[in-house]
């Protein structure tokens, strides 16, 4: 970066920490409707304070989505994506200070949203802030759509993306960002694996029985059980007939990526307190696993009794949530079928399945020329070369419908103040404020290189 961006930044050092404390004050909890109203008017204004012409994008049941445009100085504009809805605070007691009141304690700043995404939202906007202040205006156009439901599944995106679709084109796209790893690589993240959530429900009884009854009434819960046994091996295969027919196997571009990864098998097992992962998989082979592996995870079981001590029950019903995270070109509504095909071959055509979420996996090929050229920028900013991860884990139920509809290269670049121990949805959810200032100085030098 140039000597006038070094001396804005050293003169405003505390501005991206004040934009992100004055985001994190106010509530914007998605799944219980707290505050959105108020954060969607505190995003489009400061999107205003910033120079951005605002508008708000509407869809049937859905907050407002933020759509914010700034002219540059190339024609080559740039889509940012962000959210502004934040996960439940919940369990209040177990934050060492209160959730929504920004709190700074050894150089970590403590907050509901702070790291996701509340985080990005203030590291991008103070870029940006600098930029125009230092040249007048900035070296690209920036397109920013900011919506409010990310942390429930972005149910209604795809209804705003399809009528606004021309309105957000523009040359590439940048997600939700990735940070630096731990020994300073600029790290790139290139898809999402798909989704599949959904609830099994039995019911075998009218009411709850006395469990003297056992030999003679049927249990919800070991129907379930033994059900659920019928989805997946001990050793972790999936068994529904069908499951890995489309699965699309990993380029040798997206597994010589994963090989040049640096190994952090040693500080996953510390962050998780795990002695060794799954068939005590470790370096490569655990990379594999985790970016390539379709799965079928229960996420939640209840039935009968739960609480302190003992009551002698016979449950009338059960229930489990199940997520299949989906890898390139396995469909969640045929994923659906075959679900329902197997329960009912197996004689289980009683339970019932309830879907919450469904969505197809999104990746961006590493050849991509905007994957090129976000790549070299990366490399440019450190000398470093960018860790680049073809799939994670997790899924952005969004990024189908912008694939869809705007038909948009992305990926995640390291404009994001994270790293891996932030404890996103979480009690004591932080950032660390040296993150902050280095996504601030990414992004100006992403900015500043894409407009050359």
């Amino acid at each position: 970066m140039d000597q006038a961006i070094e001396q804005y930044l050293a003169a405003n050092a505390g501005e991206a920490q004040a934009l992100l404390e004055r985001l994190c004050r106010q509530p914007s909890i998605a799944a219980q409707g707290v505050g959105i109203d108020a954060m969607a008017a505190l995003v489009e204004g400061l999107l205003g304070e910033a120079g951005f012409a605002t508008r708000r994008l509407l869809a049937d049941g859905a907050p407002p989505a933020i759509f914010a445009e700034l002219k540059g100085r190339s024609p080559y504009t740039l889509l940012l994506y962000n959210h502004y809805d934040v996960q439940p605070a919940e369990p209040l007691e177990l934050w060492h200070s209160p959730a929504f009141e920004p709190t700074v304690r050894d150089g970590k700043l403590f907050a509901r949203g702070s790291s996701d995404n509340k985080g990005e939202i203030a590291a991008r906007l103070a870029a940006i802030r600098a930029l125009r202040v230092a040249y007048g205006e900035l070296p690209i156009g920036i397109k920013w759509i900011i919506e409010g439901e990310e942390e429930i599944g972005s149910p209604h995106f795809a209804a705003i993306a399809e009528p606004y679709a021309e309105l957000l084109k523009a040359d590439g796209c940048l997600w939700e960002g990735s940070g630096f790893a731990a020994n300073g690589q600029p790290e790139l993240l290139l898809g999402t694996k798909g989704l599949l959530y959904v609830q099994l429900d039995v019911a075998c009884l009218s009411g709850d029985a006395h469990s003297g009854n056992a030999p003679i009434l049927p249990s919800a819960a070991w129907r379930l059980v033994q059900a659920l046994a019928t989805l997946r091996s001990p050793e972790g295969r999936v068994l529904i007939p069908g499951f890995y027919d489309a699965v699309r196997p990993p380029s040798a571009a997206a597994l010589a990526a994963l090989a040049d990864q640096p190994d952090t098998t040693e500080q996953l097992r510390e962050t998780y307190g795990v002695g060794q992962f799954v068939d005590a998989l470790s370096g490569q082979a655990l990379r594999e696993r985790q970016a390539f592996s379709p799965t079928c995870n229960i996420a939640g079981l209840g039935s009968g009794y739960t609480g302190e001590g003992s009551k002698t029950v016979l449950p009338a019903r059960a229930m489990a949530k199940i997520d299949f995270r989906l890898v390139p070109d396995q469909d969640p509504d045929a994923i659906l079928a075959a679900l329902r095909a197997h329960l009912d071959a197996q004689g289980y055509a009683d339970i019932a399945i309830s879907t919450f979420g469904a969505c197809e996996a999104v990746v961006t090929p590493i050849d991509d020329p905007f994957v090129r050229r976000i790549a070299t920028i990366a490399a440019g900013y450190n000398g470093q070369p960018p860790v680049i991860t073809p799939l994670i884990g997790g899924t952005l139920p969004l990024l189908s419908a912008l694939r869809r509809f705007v038909g948009l290269p992305g990926l995640c670049a390291p404009g994001n103040p994270v790293y891996w121990a932030n404890g996103m949805h979480a009690p004591d959810e932080h950032i660390r404020l040296a993150d902050l200032d280095e996504a601030v100085r990414f992004n100006c030098h992403m900015f500043q290189a894409l407009g050359a």
